[in-house]
């Protein structure tokens, strides 16, 4: 995999060959949804899901300075570590389910991006259990990268959906904390 854009533009990074546990984004997934973001400079960015790290490498070498990453399987440990150790800012990863990190969160952030397997079945309720946490505040952007059949059936409470991107046979929805 290759990263799209930024200060480490067409860097290669580490992903197990053969792997159904990590399902690589699409490098012109990524590079799409990027640059639908824009300038990340100075923003804070959570990558939910990081498999090989690569949507926080992309984060980083887009101007990000609060990275942190999120794994459950340490399976994945060593390969995610390595990956992040060429990011131009620290990424500070941690090796939980992301259920309990959303849980024990404190810090909001800019940026979250989810990423979750395509067979996990509680996508959207962990998306309801982010727009009611610490991790959000006013104006914080939730992205989530799932299958095309696997839509929003209700909304959610706080958050708006401002854009939806298909890739394929997968979506990236976009969406927007708000306050009441």
């Amino acid at each position: 995999m290759r990263i799209t854009g930024g200060l480490l533009r067409g860097r290669i990074v580490d992903c197990p060959l053969g792997s159904s546990e990590i399902r690589p984004s699409m490098d012109k997934m990524r590079e799409s949804v990027f640059g639908c973001l824009g300038d990340l400079t100075g923003l804070s960015f959570l990558d939910i899901f990081s498999g090989s790290g690569i949507i926080a490498l992309e984060a980083a070498s887009r101007g990000a300075s609060l990275i942190e990453a999120v794994e459950q399987d340490k399976q994945k440990r060593k390969m995610l570590l390595d990956n992040v150790s060429i990011s131009p800012c620290r990424i500070n990863c941690h090796f939980i389910p992301a259920e309990l990190y959303i849980k024990r969160a404190k810090t909001a952030f800019d940026m979250i991006f989810l990423d979750p397997p395509f067979p996990y079945k509680f996508k959207w309720e962990l998306v309801a259990k982010i727009a009611d946490s610490s991790l959000v505040a006013n104006g914080s952007r939730i992205l989530i990268h799932r299958p095309r059949p696997d839509y929003l059936k209700a909304d959610i409470p706080n958050l708006e959906k401002t854009d939806s991107r298909q890739y394929g046979r997968s979506v990236v929805d976009f969406f927007l904390f708000f306050s009441k």
